[in-house]
């Protein structure tokens, strides 16, 4: 039989597997009981064989090593396959207090709430100030919000209780929208900063579909599905800039659009999903793989082509490009 590789991970003074094999691993590897062998995350490479009678073979120790890191859980795999193995189903998030899950979710999910406001009120004071063009300062809101809203989700903790908390905060901004463009609730500084024309009821339409979109990717797709990814990063690092300023030369079957604007747009969404997928996959949330590379470069294709087409300036492109993105994902992912 093939030498079979046993990676066990267990957190420091946690009754996990390995310390329920490591007696008769020390004792087959002639280890005393105060041993300094560390527990930290240890893995042992195994030949299982049981005892003369059994068709199978008695165990030999090939090697024992420890490295320093954390894990949960327990690991099979083969080496003669070559595979690295992903992360645990579990893996490490950043956490405020890993020892109180739920009081570091709603810690997290006040510091992202802070975060988040504290970047719309930096807008709408940019707009204020009339510091940058106006549609150029609706476009920094679109695209920063959501990127930044992003990076804090490695310090909730994994499972539907960390992504509904985390999809709460754009959930917060959806009654806001609501309140502000039906004129119950008054913000001219949010107003400017993420309206076309300083029209409070703009705010009911692309505004509200964005905070909507990232809100049901969040608690759907959360951080471990590239679908999710996808879908935030298309709609939020492909918004158009460079097009605006630069695109002389329109596409032909809608002259709001520009060539250079749908290829910046595929570039810049591509490039945001390759960044968010390395991201999260240093946490252990999801695996690097060419695969999902070569999804993303669909995805954003696909999304840079839907947001060109005379229909999305009809129906509004915060709707339509996460749609396209969720859409083309589940059949490349």
């Amino acid at each position: 039989m093939a030498a079979r590789t046993v990676f066990i991970f267990s957190p420091l003074n946690s009754s996990s597997a390995f310390d329920l094999l490591a007696p008769k691993i020390k004792s087959q590897l002639g280890l005393g009981r105060n041993s300094n062998t560390p527990s930290l995350l240890s893995g042992a490479t195994l030949s299982l064989s049981p005892p003369p009678n059994s068709p199978h073979h008695p165990i030999n120790i090939d090697s024992i090593s420890s490295v320093c890191g954390f894990g949960f859980g327990l690991r099979l795999g083969a080496i003669s396959s070559g595979r690295i193995l992903n992360r645990d189903l579990k893996p490490l998030a950043a956490t405020m207090i890993p020892e109180n899950p739920v009081v570091s979710d709603i810690c997290a999910t006040s510091l992202t709430g802070c975060i988040a406001l504290s970047l719309l009120r930096f807008w709408g004071e940019i707009a204020n100030r009339g510091i940058f063009d106006k549609k150029l300062n609706r476009k920094l809101v679109h695209i920063s919000v959501g990127l930044v809203f992003m990076l804090c989700w490695p310090m909730f903790s994994s499972g539907y209780r960390g992504s509904i908390l985390a999809g709460l905060v754009p959930g917060v901004n959806i009654i806001r929208m609501l309140l502000l463009g039906l004129g119950i609730m008054k913000d001219e500084a949010i107003v400017k900063s993420m309206s076309r024309n300083g029209d409070h009821r703009e705010l009911l339409r692309g505004p509200l579909y964005y905070a909507t979109t990232i809100s049901l990717a969040c608690i759907i797709y959360w951080r471990t599905s590239p679908i999710g990814i996808a879908a935030i990063c298309n709609l939020c690092a492909g918004d158009d800039i460079i097009g605006r300023r630069f695109g002389s030369h329109k596409i032909s079957y809608n002259k709001n659009k520009s060539l250079i604007g749908s290829i910046a747009m595929v570039s810049a969404g591509f490039l945001a999903s390759i960044g968010y997928m390395h991201y999260f996959s240093s946490f252990g949330f999801l695996q690097e793989r060419w695969e999902m590379v070569l999804g993303f470069l669909v995805v954003s294709l696909a999304s840079a082509l839907v947001e060109s087409l005379p229909i999305s300036t009809e129906l509004d492109d915060n709707l339509t490009v996460p749609l396209t993105s969720i859409l083309v994902g589940i059949l490349v992912f």
